[in-house]
């Protein structure tokens, strides 16, 4: 009965995130839901009438926006609540409704895009000069218009969302089989006991000292995919062929340029990615070898990648001591943004410890004009500590973007999204490896930042690699096959990890196993994210102020402007190959370093 969760209510208050902040009461949420519905009947009226002039056309877009920062406070609430304790009925419900008013906003608001993109250019600038009011939206309705070449007439348009349902076959026969039927072999754990291998517990034993428990693991995951190849070879090409099919009748040249104009980032930024990191293998070869010679090993196997080269290194890590580990590691974001985490932490925006019916993991979430929140399931270790340090990242993002953007640019792009949160991982990261109190503890934290180069920016890219390979292959007219497939996947990991890697024959399934895969050209943006970050936190240690106010601005500007143009802002070109260079540069100097402490 010891290990049992405590039950919501028994948790300390000051422990708790205060969502009282945004609604005093349940009574207050129905108000703003009553509210909320009034104004989506009153969106959905303007129907047909955007062509009426420049004050219906700024009206329609207040009221849009009115609606819309309604709905997420109402949204961001229910289901915030619905978080604490997933199995509390009455918050359950609140969830439901919530999402009701979600489906009904986006169905009232549906006519908008297309009625812009049917009226003349001329006619919307006419609006913008008869109504000074409007510039505010020069920009929104800019995007809008950037699809226009890539926007079918009404008829097709009407055709391909009919078919949209259809389109999403292959990924949801994936999910279906991935995560409902597929079941793993048993293996024997480090005791002699049976384990169940599953996808949640795949990874813990990848990192277990007992290197037998590791390959069977390896083996029990592995050999299971390699049974239903053929299947899953087929999922994956029903998914790229759609992706190809929608790329090509709206008009772009592939399906990685359509996939990246959503967010205004050119094609040259993912290649530049894949270059810049191909002609740094040599530094993730290096690093293999530095782990085959640390775990003492003749061979190094594919199951031997997870497992830490550095054990038995204590680091419990209470709560409160968290919080002054992150603020004195990112000490360099000045006193302005250690205010703000300083606020945070001891104002109601974290939710820290876990309860009974706690939904898992870790987020930063937030409604526009109230504060930021974070939920954790906060346990006493350095993982957790960087958890607090990503997620207040986001937050802190977020504050920013929230108070300095209206609200129709305040929400950042997913190209953007992972920066703040990594920079301040990357901030506290070298903070903690110049104080770690000894060799080891130094050693061990090296390697903990390693393993985020290895399996971020290293492992994404060769993600990267493969997705394009296998939509070019599709392009071209040639066959995804399964043998292909594995055949791509396997030259791949020996290009990548080189000659003190045995790159075992079943790591060529591993493209099975893969979600995003199932999100085009989705990979990428993990490893430019990072490597942005690396950049960033470079330029704040080693510039200081005037790069911390160029961050700022980053942070300030929320979607005002494409993603590339705001970390520009910030110091930061993505169109170029540098700030890629600059983090492998980094890499090359912590193994280097690691090396000379071992």
């Amino acid at each position: 009965m010891a290990n049992m969760l405590p039950k919501r209510e028994e948790g300390k208050k000051e422990t708790q995130w205060r969502l009282e902040d945004m609604y005093a009461s349940n009574e207050a949420w129905e108000a703003d839901a009553a509210l909320l519905s009034e104004k989506i009947e009153k969106l959905g009226s303007f129907q047909g009438r955007l062509g009426e002039g420049a004050k219906v056309f700024l009206e329609v877009f207040r009221l849009h926006d009115e609606a819309n920062m309604l709905f997420e406070k109402v949204y961001v609430y229910a289901n915030q609540r619905h978080h604490e304790d997933t199995g509390n009925s009455f918050y359950q419900a609140l969830s439901g409704r919530a999402q009701t008013l979600m489906v009904a906003l986006y169905q009232a608001e549906a006519y908008m895009t297309p009625e812009i993109l049917a009226l003349p250019e001329e006619t919307v600038e006419v609006y913008f000069a008869e109504e000074p009011e409007l510039e505010m939206y020069r920009h929104a309705c800019r995007e809008i218009v950037r699809f226009k070449e890539h926007t079918l007439d009404t008829a097709q348009e009407a055709l391909l969302a009919k078919a949209g349902e259809m389109a999403e076959s292959p990924r949801d026969i994936f999910s279906m089989f991935n995560n409902a039927d597929i079941k793993f072999p048993t293996i024997w754990g480090e005791d002699g006991e049976p384990i169940a291998v599953t996808h949640g517990t795949f990874i813990s034993l990848m990192q277990s000292q007992d290197r037998e428990v590791r390959k069977a693991a390896f083996s029990s995951v592995y050999d299971t995919y390699q049974k239903y190849k053929n299947t899953l070879a087929a999922t994956v090409k029903g998914n790229v062929v759609q992706e190809t099919f929608y790329a090509s009748v709206r008009g772009y040249q592939s399906s990685l340029e359509a996939a990246l104009f959503a967010n205004g980032v050119p094609v040259q930024v993912y290649d530049n990615l894949l270059a810049v990191v191909d002609e740094n293998l040599p530094l993730l070869h290096r690093y293999v070898a530095l782990r085959k010679k640390v775990l003492q090993t003749e061979e190094l196997h594919m199951y031997d990648l997870y497992v830490p080269m550095v054990s038995d290194v204590d680091m419990d890590v209470p709560f409160e001591k968290a919080k002054e580990m992150v603020l004195e590691g990112l000490a360099p974001l000045g006193e302005e943004y250690l205010g703000l985490l300083r606020e945070g932490f001891a104002n109601g925006w974290i939710d820290v410890y876990e309860n009974e019916g706690k939904r898992s993991g870790a987020y930063s979430w937030g409604a526009y004009g109230t504060h930021p929140y974070v939920l954790m399931n906060y346990q006493d270790n350095l993982n957790s500590v960087f958890t607090l340090a990503h997620e207040m990242g986001h937050a802190l993002h977020s504050y920013y973007s929230d108070h300095n953007q209206p609200y129709v640019y305040a929400g950042y792009r997913i190209f953007v999204a992972e920066v703040a949160s990594t920079c301040n991982e990357a901030l506290l990261i070298r903070h903690l490896i110049d104080q770690a109190k000894d060799r080891k503890e130094k050693m061990y934290l090296i390697n903990y930042f390693l393993e985020q180069f290895r399996t971020t920016l290293y492992r994404q890219t060769m993600f990267a690699e493969f997705e394009k390979l296998a939509h070019a292959q599709q392009e071209s007219g040639g066959q995804l096959t399964a043998d292909w497939l594995c055949e791509t996947y396997y030259t791949l990991n020996k290009k990548y990890f080189g000659e003190d890697m045995v790159v075992d024959e079943e790591i060529a399934m591993e493209w099975a196993r893969i979600p995003h895969f199932y999100t085009p050209f989705y990979v990428y943006q993990y490893a430019t994210g990072f490597s942005a970050a690396i950049a960033l936190s470079g330029r704040i240690l080693k510039e200081g102020a005037p790069a911390v106010e160029d961050y700022k601005k980053f942070l300030k500007g929320g979607c005002s402007a494409y993603p590339t143009e705001l970390l520009r802002m910030a110091g930061v070109d993505m169109e170029s190959t540098a700030p890629i260079t600059a983090a492998l540069q980094g890499f090359g100097q912590y193994v280097e370093e690691l090396e000379n402490l071992l």
